[in-house]
């Protein structure tokens, strides 16, 4: 099973779908892209996701055109709907989805808020991937 995740930065909410789904089977082809690619996954990211003992440490975002000639059975973009342009995928695909997260790395104000922005995204993207899972791999 192939699954590609996709977002704008793919620093943050599609690097943290990507952890999660991989530390649920490790059977599943995972890889994750963004329409323009940052830098470096989001430490913010990184530091949620080992809160939950998950490693994206060594993670780096990648440009959605390297995946273009490869098929895919799922292509998921995580984007926010309301705020963003979610990303088009114009390679082979077998199924497409759109499960919407807001981007935690816009969030103003103290570093605890900030923080608890982070933890509620990336547990709103743990409910929304196992729903996923276990509806559409693990049937």
């Amino acid at each position: 099973m192939k699954i590609l995740i996709l977002c704008t930065g793919n620093s943050c909410r599609s690097q943290m779908a990507y952890g999660f789904l991989k530390s649920m089977d490790s059977g599943l082809t995972i890889r994750s892209a963004g329409t323009e690619p940052a830098t470096q996954v989001n430490p913010k990211a990184v530091q949620v996701m080992q809160e939950i003992e998950i490693d994206i440490s060594t993670h780096t975002p990648h440009l959605v055109d390297e995946y273009l000639s490869e098929t895919w059975d799922y292509v998921i973009t995580v984007c926010d709907d309301a705020n963003e342009t979610c990303p088009v995928f114009l390679g082979k695909v077998k199924n497409r989805l759109h499960i919407g997260f807001e981007d935690p790395s816009y969030a103003v104000g103290s570093e605890d808020f900030i923080m608890s922005e982070f933890r509620r995204i990336r547990d709103e993207i743990i409910t929304a991937f196992e729903i996923f899972y276990r509806e559409s791999i693990k049937r």
